[in-house]
């Protein structure tokens, strides 16, 4: 875990001088709200370990703090069978308090239709999530941390685990923006540990974003590369 702290606040501080300026529009920021009825489309394609998925996720604010989110993925495995659509998600985020100094925001969810035979948990049985995020929002940077309890509910693989996700993200203009984050992941099967350290860098066309990321595993040696848009309506 020392080498992913380690790396994590190494990056941060390698960027942490920079400048830049607008909140407005900003979806890929770890800490952005929907306002009432703006539609948020987060197309995302990844790839890793032999797996291509591909997830398209709808959120609709109901209000300034409290938005909805359906969220579908699908993959194609190029070394086993384990192809067609590993989970559906359900869920929301409200936003709790949100001040000059610090912002918290409560998630749930349920994932379900996962198949059995997935590499991940994330894509497997059906899944119950509570989390908290946190953090603070300036002019350039945002600071925050999400703490999430995941249970899985099955006769076989059932289990829960812990994920704590830190992120650093930077906005250096009004067009280019920065993300630094890792996953720390304990789970009750001991296999399931995780431990992700990850980049992205994003491209901002008004209302559209460009990204893209890729992200490296310590404890099995994985690396996945991505890409994503996001459209706000």
């Amino acid at each position: 875990m020392h080498k992913l702290l380690s790396a994590f606040l190494f990056g941060t501080v390698l960027v942490g001088g920079a400048n830049a300026n607008i909140l407005e529009h900003d979806t890929s920021d770890p800490l952005y709200m929907l306002k009432t009825q703006e539609i948020l489309s987060e197309s995302v394609a990844t790839f890793g370990r032999d797996i291509l998925r591909f997830g398209e996720t709808l959120s609709y604010g109901l209000n300034d703090r409290l938005s909805v989110m359906a969220n579908v993925n699908y993959q194609i495995d190029f070394s086993g069978e384990n192809d067609g659509f590993t989970s559906t998600d359900l869920g929301f985020v409200y936003r709790a308090g949100a001040s000059d100094t610090f912002i918290s925001d409560v998630l749930a969810g349920f994932k379900f239709g996962g198949s059995r035979q997935v590499r991940t948990p994330d894509y497997a049985d059906s899944t119950y999530y509570v989390g908290w995020r946190f953090g603070r929002q300036w002019a350039g940077v945002t600071l925050a941390g999400t703490i999430q309890s995941n249970w899985i509910f099955d006769d076989e693989r059932g289990m829960a685990y812990i994920d704590f996700m830190p992120e650093a993200y930077f906005r250096f203009d009004a067009d280019w923006r920065l993300g630094l984050n890792a996953v720390i992941r304990k789970a009750t099967t001991p296999s399931f540990n995780e431990e992700w350290i990850g980049g992205k860098l994003v491209r901002q066309f008004g209302r559209t974003q460009y990204v893209g990321h890729i992200d490296y595993e310590f404890e099995h040696d994985d690396v996945q590369i991505g890409a994503k848009v996001n459209i706000l309506f």
